[in-house]
């Protein structure tokens, strides 16, 4: 039997026109976006379809688009009759990924990243950093480096031989040359304000809390595989999951490993991008990947997996 696992995606996969056909095509996407702008006092509709791509990179603009875009699309996938069995989310997906099982509600979410992002421009502003992609190199030898050098820590494990860190500028640089001496294959600074899920943006987690303890989580729906602890969590741990995850390492590669030991072989993207789709397979080269962002794709998935 197939066993699915939705999973939302996080930064840096956004896109200039994200959404628009679907809910241009399908009346509960829109909404979606209709009450992720009531929330939060942005024209997202506006952001996502037309832009412009410099304001939408800006991580206050980027998590409340991402995540309103990614419900958006989950609505037509719910139409279609598509049903996952867990969900998991990388980073910021989390937040759609609870909204998805019911965990908390929609407008909850988005008004939740809107304030998330606020809280870590804000952080990066007060405490600049950066963070970069390692990419050939065993996550222990990652780790080690991280160890070693003070300033730096592991950020995201995205699939194995990609480990991105974060940290202070000059720590994430010697970080980069030490891991080439190394014999890694690159080492790529990526385009970020901060560094983020590090201890540098320890602020943001302050000011993300009282936001985050005003929401009643209930029990989710479907099981939901955090990204913190690789491990499936229950309603009263996830308000002070999503303040950890801040300073956190996203465990996306250990997430993902543990739903395919406990028997997912099929993962739907939903959300603009193939980002997740990507590493999925690079963690697994046996599972099935779906990634969900327009009208093509969701009919793939829907006579894919009704079929199945």
């Amino acid at each position: 039997m197939t066993k699915v696992a939705f999973c939302f995606p996080g930064q840096g996969s956004l896109e200039v026109g994200m959404g628009r056909e679907i809910a241009e095509a399908v009346p509960e996407a829109m909404e979606v976006y209709r009450l992720g702008s009531e929330v939060t006092g942005m024209d997202l509709a506006h952001l996502c379809f037309e832009g412009p791509l410099e304001e939408l990179v800006e991580t206050e603009v980027q998590q409340p688009t991402l995540v309103t875009t990614s419900l958006a699309i989950l609505a037509a996938v719910r139409g279609a009759g598509i049903r996952p069995d867990v969900v998991v989310g990388h980073s910021v997906g989390e937040f759609a990924a609870l909204a998805s099982v019911g965990a908390m509600s929609d407008g909850d979410a988005i008004a939740l990243v809107r304030e998330r992002g606020l809280a870590m421009a804000e952080a990066a502003r007060q405490r600049p950093g950066a963070m970069a992609a390692i990419l050939g190199l065993e996550d222990q030898l990652v780790e080690t480096l991280c160890r070693k050098i003070l300033g730096v820590w592991p950020a995201n494990y995205n699939c194995p031989g990609q480990i991105v860190v974060s940290g202070e500028n000059e720590a994430v640089e010697e970080c980069c040359a030490e891991a080439e001496s190394l014999g890694a294959r690159r080492a790529i600074r990526l385009k970020v304000s901060g560094a983020f899920h590090s201890p540098l943006v320890a602020r943001a987690a302050d000011r993300l809390k009282p936001a985050i303890d005003r929401v009643r989580f209930t029990d989710p729906v479907t099981p939901f595989m955090s990204t913190v602890t690789a491990k499936i969590e229950p309603a009263q741990r996830l308000g002070s999951l999503l303040v950890d995850q801040l300073t956190a390492p996203v465990r996306f590669t250990q997430a993902a490993g543990e739903l395919v030991r406990g028997g997912v072989t099929t993962f739907v993207e939903i959300g603009p991008g193939n980002v997740l789709s990507g590493l999925v397979k690079r963690i697994d080269r046996g599972v099935r990947t779906i990634s969900v962002n327009d009208l093509a794709s969701l009919e793939k998935a829907r006579e894919t997996l009704t079929a199945s």
